[in-house]
């Protein structure tokens, strides 16, 4: 076989609200970390150990806004892309490299249900705080591919 295969496959949690970064043309890139977690049993003191590795995820135009608006900290995704590495210089000259997924498919996991608990459960208590508006996507205003 003469070709290669550049392909990640990854299922974890927003680390952090999807940052956007629009573009003169019109164009448009969405970043958020997204944290994978591995857990493993320590032999020697029976301990279970959770090592937590971050990946650094970058969406481009239609599917950047709909990540945008539909995920939150916390929201579990399953994301398919490639890895990607920039060169960079930072501001003393020096290069600097970034390991990042150029997400070319992505699947939300968490339902629309379980974020709106953990968006409830996050806010503070007040007496005159109003619920989260529920954001029904079967009504068809929606953008959504699918």
């Amino acid at each position: 076989m003469s070709g290669t295969l550049n392909k990640v496959m990854l299922i974890g949690h927003l680390g952090d609200e999807v940052k956007m970064h629009y573009f003169e043309g019109g164009g448009c890139v969405g970043r958020f970390p997204l944290a994978t977690n591995e857990t493993y049993t320590n032999k020697q003191t029976n301990e279970r150990v959770t090592n937590t590795e971050w990946h650094n995820i970058v969406v481009r135009n239609k599917g950047a806004e709909i990540c945008e608006k539909y995920l939150s900290k916390g929201d579990r995704i399953y994301v398919e892309g490639r890895i990607k590495t920039r060169k960079w210089q930072d501001d003393s000259g020096n290069d600097r490299y970034s390991t990042e997924i150029q997400c070319t498919d992505f699947t939300f996991l968490t339902t629309k249900n379980e974020s709106l608990n953990q968006a409830s459960s996050q806010q503070p208590q007040a007496n005159n705080q109003t619920k989260p508006k529920d954001h029904n996507i079967e009504d068809g205003d929606d953008d959504l591919p699918f």
